[in-house]
């Protein structure tokens, strides 16, 4: 059975009882309680408290589903409906000291595994916002590969520009072609015998469905990648959300690209 160690158990008592951010004292007794954690030392202060409850858990029990279930708890959002301003910036907290232990806590209060962290730096930018977001969304790992940088910083203009790059990518890698933008996607996806094909294209609902995400490929070049390239970035303004909704577009895109095959070609006699 998996076990914190001392010092993640130090750095989630110490995010979860934060003098700004974190848990009161009333609600720290009340979700020890609820969790059946025996609360050894409450009259001392919050984080020193919160950490020997957590190493008397764990030591008495030899596992961690206390810890855990505490933190569920404690980070489910309808608790904080009096006083939103308060869950993102404890979540963010969190989730740096979660990544050493590789979990991460989602907007909706989940766990989940994640690659663990192994620097200070290397949890800063797990616990960015955007970042942790797209991981629970499953963003496919090739979209994140093309913005690893920008999406560390949580520059959304140029994250997008550099994700749907790698579509491009991909489509070079798997054709063969050399080819950029729409007349790339025409040549790869497009036509009779498309070079890749989604599906058998036996029937006409499956050679629609090739074109149709033919056109859904070319939009995306035509509305993010040629826009964010000749727009400056004052005026293509793209928050997080809009971000998130490219990303997770073309992690579907991704998705079938990787499904793909090469239909068999009719040698002529």
């Amino acid at each position: 059975m998996a076990m914190f160690t001392s010092s993640q158990l130090r750095a989630i008592a110490d995010a979860l009882a934060d003098t700004t951010e974190g848990l009161t004292g009333s609600e720290i007794s009340h979700l020890l309680s609820v969790c059946k954690m025996l609360d050894t030392d409450p009259q001392i202060t919050k984080r020193h408290r919160l950490y020997n409850a957590f190493v008397h858990s764990q030591n008495e029990r030899q596992e961690r589903t206390r810890i855990l279930g505490f933190i569920r708890h404690a980070m489910k959002p309808e608790r904080y409906i009096r006083e939103p301003q308060r869950y993102e910036p404890l979540r963010a907290n969190l989730n740096r000291a979660l990544a050493f232990a590789g979990l991460a806590l989602d907007a909706s209060g989940e766990l989940a595994s994640v690659e663990r962290a192994q620097t200070l730096t290397e949890a800063q930018h797990r616990a960015s916002e955007l970042r942790t977001d797209l991981e629970f969304r499953k963003v496919h790992p090739d979209v994140l590969r093309f913005c690893k940088e920008e999406l560390l910083k949580d520059n959304y203009f140029h994250a997008v520009f550099e994700a749907t790059k790698s579509v491009a990518d991909k489509l070079r890698a798997m054709s063969g072609l050399t080819d950029d933008g729409g007349t790339l996607v025409d040549r790869c996806l497009g036509g009779e015998l498309p070079l890749l094909a989604i599906n058998s294209l036996s029937t006409e609902s499956e050679r629609s469905e090739q074109r149709g995400f033919m056109n859904i490929v070319k939009g995306i070049f035509g509305m993010f990648r040629n826009t964010t390239a000749h727009a400056p970035k004052i005026s293509w303004a793209v928050d997080k959300d809009d971000a998130e909704e490219v990303f997770t577009l073309l992690s579907l895109v991704h998705k079938r690209i990787d499904a793909a095959h090469i239909p068999p070609r009719v040698s002529t006699p």
